[in-house]
């Protein structure tokens, strides 16, 4: 199967969907750009308050006309179900549509992101009848049992680097648990979300109950978090982002909210990691995969002294065996940074990163390549302090910084970060050294001898401290969007 494919004979969905339609609304117009080569994708509009509104009432209808919540938990499921099959049964349109619109390699998001996506719906589905309660211990002649219920209308916010799988994470156990959702895609990827939306339509899910709005942020996402009548938020995206809506969630009817946001999570290399190549191909993917433009980016590289020089060169290597390109061709390894004012921020940054002490070992600015997207080289940093801008934030590019530690003790307190705690990863052969790390670092995730999730859809996502609470996935990520009812009969 090629995989290769031409922009120009991708059709691009525009509009907001709202009540199981693509709708034109006015307002603010948005220029979409390809990040592989800033070819023109088409115009949005921001949404603000009229289309949030308009959402919101259809979602109301929705939840009243088809009593989604309180339907057999099967027959809710049944939807979900063809929902998935038709987003598997349109794998290469979604992957095409993901790929040139954001920084997603199309070799990933056919035959990947796409077929996921398919596979977090189901997994999702078969929760519909396994929302369960309890019956407590009381006297006689009483009843004491809780029960867990959708929260009705809930609000999702979704970031640019994982448009599509991102998005099902929410909307997929939202709907599964009974609710209806308001979804806001990022201004910069819109167009996988509203295909989505558009599919759930075709598969049957009531008009009304999966509605995407774009626009910015601060105009439309605030709306959706203000609205009193979305009783509950799941945002994936930056920590100052998570801070501006947990208080706007508070001004506006104390509201839960669930946050999965930055990282600055580190990888520790030890001594016994095994074949040196094979691992220095897992670190440096673990910094440099989507152009590093991942939460959990193992962008604080730790390793043991007595294989540091070697294990350096190896990265190195790594970082200059790379096929930066378009992606729509499949071809391509290395992906464009999303936009110019990104790629200018992770340079400015870096600039900042060696003002402040830091020095550049490989790569440190921008890309030369054949296309006129935004490229930024892999870079390795060495002598960053603690104290530097390029330790204590993000850089949300392909940036690592390479520290040493002299035995596992040094290693594990190197890895603690006062500000995140999203994830972390241990390379070595040695089991009873990687629990000992894995119980010791905090972090919300921690991986062994690999960095990133798998294509498991059972174990959950989040983080620790500034890095977020509440989690997606897993069965903990379904009843996110539960809230518990205590139920007291006395029957004497």
């Amino acid at each position: 199967m090629t995989l290769s494919f031409d922009p120009a004979n991708v059709v691009v969905p525009m509009g907001h969907h709202i009540g199981g339609r693509y709708i034109e609304m006015p307002g603010a117009e948005i220029t979409i750009q390809r990040p592989s080569d800033h070819g023109h994708m088409g115009i949005i509009t921001d949404g603000g308050d009229e289309a949030v509104e308009m959402a919101v009432t259809a979602a109301k209808e929705a939840l009243r006309t088809s009593r989604w919540g309180k339907i057999a938990p099967r027959e809710r499921a049944k939807v979900l179900m063809r929902f998935a099959q038709l987003v598997e049964d349109n794998n290469v349109y979604l992957g095409q549509l993901e790929a040139m619109g954001s920084s997603r390699l199309v070799s990933g998001t056919i035959t990947g992101d796409a077929v996921r996506t398919a596979g977090v719906i189901r997994y999702f589905a078969e929760f519909c009848d396994k929302v369960e309660g309890t019956v407590t211990a009381t006297e006689a002649d009483t009843l004491s049992l809780t029960r867990r219920e959708p929260y009705g209308i809930v609000g999702a916010i979704v970031p640019w680097n994982f448009p599509m799988i991102t998005a099902a994470w929410k909307f997929a156990p939202a709907l599964a648990a009974g609710n209806a959702i308001v979804m806001k895609t990022s201004e910069l990827t819109p167009h996988t979300l509203m295909a989505l939306a558009e599919l759930a339509a075709q598969a049957g899910v009531p008009a009304g109950l999966f509605n995407v709005i774009n626009g910015y942020g601060h105009t439309t996402g605030a709306a959706i978090v203000r609205h009193r009548d979305i009783m509950m938020i799941s945002f994936t995206g930056s920590t100052q982002t998570g801070a501006i809506i947990m208080s706007l969630a508070a001004q506006s009817g104390i509201k839960p909210v669930t946050l999965e946001l930055g990282g600055k999570s580190p990888q520790l290399v030890l001594a016994d990691a095994g074949d040196l190549d094979t691992v220095a191909s897992r670190v440096a993917m673990a910094f440099m995969g989507n152009a590093g433009q991942v939460c959990t980016a193992g962008s604080r590289i730790l390793i043991d002294n007595k294989i540091a020089d070697e294990f350096t060169e190896r990265l190195i290597s790594k970082t200059r065996a790379i096929k930066a390109g378009a992606t729509w061709d499949e071809t391509t390894t290395f992906a464009p940074i999303i936009s110019k004012k990104q790629m200018e921020r992770i340079d400015s940054m870096l600039r900042e990163t060696v003002a402040q002490g830091g020095s550049v070992i490989t790569g440190g600015g921008p890309l030369e390549t054949r296309n006129a997207g935004s490229f930024y080289a892999p870079t390795l940093l060495e002598n960053v302090s603690d104290d530097n801008v390029g330790f204590r934030e993000e850089f949300f590019g392909p940036v690592a910084t390479i520290h040493t530690f002299t035995d596992l003790e040094e290693g594990i307190a190197l890895a603690a970060h006062p500000t995140y705690g999203l994830a972390a990863s241990i390379h070595t052969t040695n089991m009873a050294k990687a629990l000992k790390a894995a119980d010791a670092i905090e972090a919300g995730m921690v991986f062994v001898n690999q960095h990133g999730r798998s294509p498991e859809f059972t174990y959950t996502a989040g983080g620790y401290k500034g890095s977020g609470f509440g989690k997606d996935m897993g069965r903990q990520g379904f009843q996110e969007f539960l809230r518990e009812k205590a139920i007291w009969v006395n029957y004497a």
